[in-house]
């Protein structure tokens, strides 16, 4: 699974960085952006949490072929 998070829709609400610390943070402007290397999803069970916490669906999981 990749995650990223849509730049455009982000508000900086702080949720994804909330619910999964690990491969969420927010940039210097409180935008929500992955981690570096954390594109991945580092394996973690919260990522999907963490979209759906989003309250404007800027967090967007795609599923590995």
């Amino acid at each position: 699974m990749r995650v990223t998070v849509d730049e455009g829709a982000c508000i900086g609400a702080g949720q994804c960085a909330l619910t999964c610390p690990e491969v969420f943070t927010q940039d210097e402007d409180g935008f929500g952006t992955v981690a570096p290397g954390r594109e991945d999803g580092a394996g973690s069970p919260l990522v999907r949490e963490a979209a759906r916490a989003c309250p404007v669906g800027a967090v967007v999981l795609v599923e590995d072929a």
